[in-house]
C-alpha cells in the first residue's frame, strides 16, 4: 500500500507549506475536514452532470484538504478523538457521494454492467473502512489490504480525467476492495485464531 509505506513523513512539508500561504495562524482540523468534505459533494454533483474532468478537479481538492487536516492536527497537538472519528465520517460522505454519482451517470447512459459493477464497488468501499473499524473495537488491528482510500481516490481521478479508462478502473475497483475487505478478515482471524 502507498499510503501506509508514505505514512505520516509529509507532514513537515505539508506544514511548511501551510504556514508559506497563512503563516501561524492555525484553521481548526474539523473546518479543514469539512471544507474537503464540500469540495466532494462538488465532485459528485460536477460528476453527475457529466463533467468528469472538473470533477476529477474538485476531488484533487477534496484529498489535499484531507491531507492536510490531519498533517496540522499532528503538528499542532490538536489530535483528538472526536476528529478522527468526524474525519473518518466526512471521508464516507465523499466516498459513497462520488461513488453514486458515478453509478447514475452509467444508468443514465444505459451501461447496466458498469451500473453493476459501481454498485459492487460501493460495497467494498465502504466494507473497508467497517471492517477496520469493528476490528479496533475489538482491539485488533486492520490497517492492511491492497487498496486503502488514497489508492482508491488516486485511481478514480485517473478514470475521471481519462473518461476511456473508467470502466477498467470501476471493474479493478468492484474486484480489489473485495479483495482488501478478504485481505482485512484473514487478517484479523490471523490475530484472534488462538482464541479458540
Amino acid at each position: 500500500m502507498i499510503s501506509s509505506k508514505i505514512g505520516h513523513r509529509l507532514d513537515p512539508a505539508i506544514l511548511s507549506l501551510y504556514r508559506f500561504f497563512f503563516g501561524k495562524r492555525i484553521v481548526s482540523p474539523n473546518v479543514i475536514s469539512s471544507a474537503g468534505t464540500l469540495f466532494g459533494f462538488l465532485s459528485a454533483f460536477l460528476i453527475f452532470m457529466e463533467f468528469p474532468a472538473a470533477g476529477a478537479g474538485s476531488l484533487i481538492a477534496a484529498g489535499l484538504f484531507d491531507i492536510l487536516d490531519g498533517a496540522i492536527a499532528r503538528g499542532a497537538g490538536r489530535v483528538t478523538r472526536f476528529g478522527g472519528f468526524f474525519d473518518s465520517v466526512l471521508d464516507r460522505y465523499t466516498d459513497m457521494t462520488v461513488m453514486g454519482a458515478i453509478l447514475f451517470v452509467y444508468i443514465r447512459q444505459g451501461s447496466p454492467a458498469c451500473a453493476l459493477a459501481t454498485f459492487v464497488a460501493v460495497i467494498g468501499t465502504a466494507l473497508i473502512p467497517y471492517a477496520r473499524a469493528r476490528a479496533e473495537a475489538a482491539s485488533l488491528s486492520a490497517k492492511t489490504g491492497l487498496l486503502e482510500r488514497p489508492e482508491r481516490l488516486v485511481l478514480l481521478i485517473i478514470g475521471l480525467f481519462v473518461p476511456s479508462l473508467l470502466d477498467y478502473i470501476i471493474i479493478a475497483l468492484a474486484v480489489l476492495t473485495h479483495v482488501t475487505v478478504i485481505q482485512r478478515i484473514v487478517h484479523v482471524w490471523r490475530q484472534t485464531r488462538k482464541d479458540g
